[in-house]
């Protein structure tokens, strides 16, 4: 488990063990697996109007619900598979954001077919590389960037939903896509130097 009382962190994981194994483990880090990667793009998708502690406590229900979050499975949902989880109480049963997530995974595999893999096309809005800005404070932290605005424009361009530019911006963060871990936390420094990520399939 990780040890509060030896690391300085980021303030905004300190209100949960939760937040602070995802914190340690995962935010933040470069992420190129495709499994993880649709996984992420449906739980920010599902955040928006939520608190993220929401949705990491709800996240093994989702890959339960959610086909172990395969874009190929996930595609082939149907009505009576809306249905069923609009009735599943691991998961936050709201009917546009279920819709959604299966439109998702078939724009997923489409931009999958066109650029070989998501994380080619993805990663090409940072230039391939992780955004380092070693932002001093949470108020130094911005909401969206011109880099979410391009992202969401162009994810919204071909059919992605609930795809928002400050929804975006949070996916890079969790992705790493942009390393926004504050000067002072020592993921910062961890991660620049190759730290991994210990995301848990």
């Amino acid at each position: 488990m990780p040890n509060l009382s030896e690391k300085s962190r980021c303030p905004w994981c300190l209100g949960s063990q939760i937040y602070i194994q995802y914190h340690d483990e995962e935010w933040g880090a470069p992420l190129h697996d495709e499994r993880l990667l649709f996984e992420f793009l449906i739980l920010e998708g599902a955040q928006a109007g939520l608190s993220w502690s929401t949705i990491l406590n709800k996240r093994s229900g989702y890959r339960k619900a959610f086909a172990g979050f395969n874009p190929a499975k996930v595609s082939r949902f149907d009505k009576s598979d809306i249905e069923r989880l609009m009735q599943d109480a691991s998961i936050v049963r709201n009917r546009l954001k279920i819709e959604s997530a299966i439109s998702n995974a078939c724009a997923f595999l489409a931009v999958q077919k066109e650029f070989g893999t998501f994380d080619a096309y993805l990663w090409q809005f940072v230039g391939g590389k992780p955004i380092v800005k070693r932002r001093r404070t949470m108020k130094d932290v911005p909401a969206q960037t011109p880099e979410s605005d391009a992202m969401s424009k162009d994810l919204k361009r071909r059919g992605f939903r609930f795809v928002g530019s400050t929804i975006c911006y949070a996916f890079m963060q969790a992705t790493g896509m942009v390393n926004d871990h504050l000067a002072g936390c020592f993921r910062a420094t961890e991660i620049s130097n190759g730290g991994a990520r210990a995301d848990r399939a």
